[in-house]
């Protein structure tokens, strides 16, 4: 199962380095636009905009798969074994439940607005815009209660082989 999800999780991290590309490649176009033909491209900056939502929402799947989420890790790492580890069950059941919120309200909103059209690009439907909800909290549940499971068994879930960030710049 690891291993599919790790395969699965590698295809949303392209497709974030994808998004990411596209999105610099879309802003130095407008700039050139804006400034060198002195024409703005009305509809760039929604774009751009819509490109960084999905850029974030597929990053933080990725980044949550590698562990790399900031945490408070300082006094959890100083607890007992086992101390720890029922503190890092309930932490991940706290996030299960808000993935879970993440994917059914995602799922809720895009199905409720999927016919609106974007406002300044008509042929770009809201619900594909907002399809980013649904899908990354369907993926972020998948990863958490995989870890959930593994924790549950005992097995440590060594995904991706990085701890989280401590936010030092010394990393």
């Amino acid at each position: 199962m690891y291993r599919v999800l790790g395969r699965l999780v590698t295809l949303v991290e392209w497709w974030a380095v994808f998004l990411l590309a596209a999105l610099a490649v879309l802003v130095c176009l407008g700039v050139f636009f804006r400034y060198v033909l002195n024409s703005s491209l009305v509809w760039y900056d929604e774009f751009a905009s819509y490109m960084l939502v999905w850029l974030t929402f597929y990053g933080a799947v990725v980044a949550d798969y590698h562990h790399r989420h900031i945490n408070f890790d300082l006094l959890v790492n100083k607890l007992a074994p086992a101390t720890r580890r029922a503190v890092d069950v309930v932490g991940e059941l706290a996030v299960l439940g808000f993935q879970f919120v993440l994917c059914w309200y995602g799922w809720v909103l895009t199905r409720t607005m999927f016919d609106e059209t974007a406002i300044s690009l008509p042929w770009v439907k809201v619900g594909w815009i907002n399809s980013v909800l649904p899908i990354t909290g369907g993926l972020l549940l998948l990863i958490s209660g995989t870890r959930l499971i593994g924790m549950l068994s005992g097995r440590t879930n060594k995904q991706g082989g990085h701890g989280a960030w401590s936010g030092s710049s010394s990393e």
